[in-house]
């Protein structure tokens, strides 16, 4: 790297180290996994009996009251992608006529849960809904919608946005987690801990939406709640080059970085401190009525974490003491049987000692629990069993993107998953000590994304970290479990809101 580059990453206060490798990584691509199956139910997927379940709901609450318990919504992502088809009608000619979308919402915009609100802002200018659509203005209605002047949705976070009505008002998504947190993930002294990831930009509003909520609930609920917020830290973003894979360079002449996708966010999860946490998704709640089988997942995938990770500690405890072959049997049970992982060929072939030194190191890892719903079309990453460097295959989820498609074997693998990741995970972070990992030491490097964009009028390369679920987990202990596709309704558009789900 010249010293006229080195100079201008210094001085936006980047590391030249970790440019120049991800300049490398624009140059030589990343890797495809070494995928040799789809997980499955039975082989990789585990499918929970009604017995089960109702042990675990029985037995997590009690075991979650005494521990600490974080609820993770990454709840950065701008609610823009939601009102695409909206401001393609609102910079277009007005012809309702060419947007089924847009007339799909016209004729149902009374079923959104924020018409009232629209509706007021109509009012002050002398208007209402109605009126605009007697007079077909359809654009009058989108402008106040989705631009500043009016409810300025269009520049709002996803968690800000009316999503449910119910008898005494409207929720967010925001307020749907509280009541979420309330339902699962009440740890120790009664408090519901909850950690949203929010823009700077956005940031004061979260606060000001949880602060209206907050008192009234916790007077109702008879709990406490301990709301934290982070944003996706700047040190994150990456380098953006040109397609000739040099640094684009701004019209200013400064470097571009941009963030780095939501794998940056495994550097907020890490400063997190707790004993489990779960992540979901901002934008992937449902109303009251629906949220009965949610509750209880999670109360599943929790318990069944808590369970494994004390088979795990147990297990290491014992290979600390000492390797002998007692030992090392129990932890060769676990690693098999409890954690469903497989050991590479040669691992019989070893002495005791190295066969106790292998587990330990494949134990003494973060661990996670994946709800897994069945594919229905839905783009997202998939289960599936890879092989490691050393030759032990572990349960991995894989985006498309990193999936080699040419391949004949692995496309048949690919054409042959069953499930797909809803953004459902439950973690352990600690290990056996009760020291926190560092998870940084346990993603993928290797498993990042490269994506063409645009700035100003021209192309360019952007790069994003590995996936928060994908390659930043990638050197976890993961299970996967069947969760039933109601725990799964993301609100992708604003028309999704008019399902049955959401409704």
């Amino acid at each position: 790297m010249d010293a006229g580059l080195k100079s201008k990453i210094l001085s936006q206060g980047m590391n030249p180290d970790v440019v120049e490798q991800q300049i490398g990584h624009f140059k030589n691509g990343f890797p495809f996994l070494k995928i040799v199956a789809p997980a499955t139910p039975g082989n990789g997927i585990k499918v929970l009996s009604e017995k089960e379940l109702a042990h675990f709901k029985k037995t997590y609450p009690e075991k979650a009251s005494q521990i600490e318990v974080v609820k993770f919504v990454p709840a950065s992502g701008a609610a823009s992608r939601m009102f695409k088809d909206l401001f393609s009608f609102l910079d277009g000619d007005g012809d309702i006529s060419k947007s089924s979308f847009v007339q799909k919402f016209m004729n149902n915009i009374e079923k959104f849960a924020f018409y009232d609100d629209l509706d007021n802002v109509l009012k002050e200018e002398g208007s209402s809904i109605a009126l605009k659509l007697d007079t077909k203005d359809y654009k009058g209605i989108l402008a106040a919608l989705l631009l500043d002047e009016g409810l300025g949705y269009g520049n709002l976070p996803k968690g800000l946005l009316r999503f449910h009505s119910y008898p005494d008002g409207r929720r967010t998504p925001a307020y749907e987690h509280l009541i979420e947190g309330i339902q699962y993930a009440t740890g120790a002294g009664n408090t519901v801990k909850i950690h949203f990831t929010v823009s700077p930009e956005h940031e004061e509003k979260f606060k000001a939406e949880i602060a209206s909520i907050l008192p009234k609930l916790e007077k109702d609920h008879g709990i406490n709640f301990d709301i934290s917020y982070s944003q996706q830290k700047k040190s994150t973003d990456t380098i953006a080059v040109s397609m000739d894979n040099s640094p684009f360079l701004e019209d200013d002449g400064s470097l571009l970085f941009r963030p780095a996708g939501h794998g940056a966010l495994l550097e907020n999860l890490n400063d997190i401190s707790a004993d489990l946490i779960f992540i979901k998704n901002i934008d992937n709640v449902v109303p009251d009525r629906l949220k009965g089988e949610t509750k209880d997942y999670k109360m599943a995938i929790g318990g069944l974490l808590l369970e494994i990770q004390e088979r795990v500690f147990e297990a290491l405890l014992g290979l600390s003491k000492g390797m002998d072959e007692e030992a090392v049997k129990h932890a060769e049970h676990v690693f098999s049987h409890h954690l469903g992982a497989k050991l590479p060929s040669d691992f019989s072939g070893k002495s005791t000692s190295e066969r106790g030194a292998y587990l330990k190191s494949k134990l003494n890892r973060p661990i996670r629990v994946c709800g897994m719903v069945k594919n229905t079309g839905e783009p997202g990453g998939g289960p599936f069993w890879v092989e490691e460097s050393d030759g032990s295959l572990s349960l991995q989820i894989a985006e498309t993107a990193q999936i080699d498609l040419s391949d004949p074997a692995t496309k048949e693998h690919f054409q042959g998953s069953t499930h797909f990741n809803p953004v459902d995970l439950v973690c352990g972070t600690k290990d056996f000590e009760g020291n926190e990992f560092d998870l940084l030491e346990y993603r993928d490097m290797m498993t990042g994304f490269i994506t063409e964009k645009s700035k100003s009028g021209r192309d360019l390369k952007a790069l994003e970290l590995p996936g928060l679920w994908n390659g930043a987990m990638a050197g976890w202990n993961t299970l996967f479990v069947e969760v039933p596709l109601i725990t799964f309704n993301p609100v992708k558009t604003v028309n999704d809101l008019l399902r049955d789900e959401h409704q």
